[in-house]
C-alpha cells in the first residue's frame, strides 16, 4: 500500500530556510503603541481642560442664580434682575463656548502634528525595511547562484 508523504519536515525546512525578520514588526508596534499613546494623552488633557471650563460655567451661573433670588424692594428690579442675569449667562456662554473653541483647536493641532511625524517615521521605517529586504534578496540570490555553479 502507498503511504501518504509526510510534509511537515519539508514545510519545517522550508521555513527555516525562509528568511524572516521579525524585528520590523516590532517596531511597527512599538510605533503604534507610541502614536496611541501620545493620541490618548491628547485627548486625556482636552478632556480635562473641558472639563474645568465646566465646572468654572457651573460655579460662575450658580453665583450669578444667587444674586438673582435676593429680595427685592420694588417689582421692577426683579425684572432688572432677570435682565441682568440673562445678559451675563449669555456674556459666559461666550467666553465659556470660546474656551472650548481654544481645546479643540489645540487638539486639533497637536493631532495634526503626531499624525505628521507618524508619517514620518513609518517612511523612514518603511524606506529601512525596503532596503534591508532589498540587501537580504541580493545575498540570498548570491548564495544560490553559487549553490548551483558548485553543482
Amino acid at each position: 500500500m502507498a503511504k501518504t508523504p509526510d510534509f511537515a519536515k519539508t514545510m519545517q525546512d522550508m521555513m527555516a530556510n525562509f528568511p524572516i525578520d521579525t524585528s520590523s514588526m516590532k517596531d511597527a508596534m512599538k510605533s503604534q503603541t507610541m502614536l496611541g499613546e501620545r493620541l490618548t494623552r491628547v485627548a486625556l488633557t482636552a478632556a480635562e481642560r473641558s472639563t474645568d471650563i465646566s465646572a468654572q460655567w457651573a460655579k460662575d451661573s450658580i453665583a450669578r442664580m444667587g444674586e438673582l433670588a435676593a429680595i427685592k424692594e420694588e417689582p421692577t428690579d426683579y425684572a432688572k434682575a432677570m435682565s441682568d442675569f440673562a445678559s451675563a449667562s449669555a456674556e459666559m456662554a461666550a467666553e465659556h463656548m470660546a474656551s472650548f473653541a481654544e481645546v479643540a483647536k489645540k487638539v486639533q493641532m497637536d493631532t495634526v502634528d503626531l499624525m505628521l511625524k507618524a508619517g514620518k517615521d513609518l517612511s523612514a521605517e518603511g524606506q529601512n525595511v525596503a532596503e534591508k529586504a532589498a540587501a537580504d534578496n541580493a545575498a540570498t540570490v548570491k548564495k544560490a547562484a553559487a549553490t548551483v555553479a558548485a553543482k
